[in-house]
């Protein structure tokens, strides 16, 4: 039987992406490789319980969502993940998943629409960008710049231009809870960028309460 270990699993609002303020429930997956400075979810890196993949899909169907995002840590360091991800587009719910872009999309189903990061100089994991990965990135997909300050926000410009990113997919910049979201603002209209800004509103919402 197909056993993930998990770190918790909620009902909560979208709290960024494309569908932003949706009812959602989220799969968070233990583990993760990577260490970024400004990670909210160091709690997800070690412990949690081990579960059968139909316990898991019980207690997401309890929630009556219809949206599910998977989620970490890093949800694909755990092989398992790409079964669970498979289970919960076969039940009819539209699936994200948020990944750090440091391990192969490649063999994640197709209908999951991929939310991934490239992790700017501010994240101290900039050596983790898996490069190959674009190649497996989908019009119905999402690239999110974390933004820290002018630094990653002018590396993120160079990284659009360079591999011709702009009308791919859609590209999501979100200013580093705690810095200034006008300052980003301010930039992105300066330039005329095409990306989405987006703020974290869970955040906003339950000031960063666990389970949000």
């Amino acid at each position: 039987m197909t056993q993930l270990r998990i770190t918790e699993i909620f009902h909560s609002l979208q709290g960024e992406s494309r569908t932003v303020g949706l009812p959602t429930v989220f799969v968070r997956l233990t583990g993760c490789p990577l260490r970024c400075v400004w990670c909210d979810t160091e709690y997800s890196f070690t412990g949690g319980t081990k579960r059968e993949l139909d316990d898991i899909l019980a207690e997401v169907a309890s929630y009556g969502a219809d949206y599910v995002c998977v989620t970490g840590g890093e949800p694909l360091a755990q092989k398992a993940c790409l079964e669970l991800l498979s289970a919960l587009c076969d039940a009819g719910y539209e699936v994200s998943l948020e990944t750090s872009g440091a391990l192969d999309i490649a063999p994640v189903d197709p209908r999951v629409v991929v939310v991934m990061d490239l992790k700017a100089p501010g994240s101290g994991e900039l050596a983790k960008n898996r490069w190959e990965n674009l190649a497996h990135i989908k019009a119905q997909d999402q690239l999110k710049f974390v933004i820290a300050d002018r630094q990653d926000y002018d590396w993120s410009r160079m990284v659009i231009d360079q591999h011709g990113l702009a009308g791919r997919c859609e590209l999501l910049f979100s200013p580093v809870h705690g810095s200034s979201p006008r300052q980003l603002a301010e930039w992105i209209l300066a330039d005329k960028l095409k990306v989405r800004m987006q703020v974290q509103l869970h955040k906003y919402v339950w000031n960063n309460e666990p389970g949000h």
